[in-house]
């Protein structure tokens, strides 16, 4: 089930967020990126509609997923 991003309180969207930025793990690329920056380019992804929240009831799961 996909999870209106609008709908949720800001501060549980952007603790969502950090939660799905952190678990991605260390970047390895030539420059770093601020954790902030992380979260605002999840936050543009899922305005423009690239990127969805999805709650799975089976596995009692949510995550963010790019959509196809």
């Amino acid at each position: 089930m996909i999870i209106p991003w609008q709908d949720l309180d800001p501060q549980t969207l952007n603790n969502l967020i950090e939660y799905f930025v952190l678990r991605e793990g260390t970047d390895y690329g030539l420059q770093e990126i601020s954790l902030q920056e992380k979260v605002n380019n999840v936050k543009f992804q899922l305005a423009n509609g690239t990127v969805a929240i999805f709650w799975s009831q089976l596995h009692e799961t949510i995550d963010i997923k790019q959509i196809k």
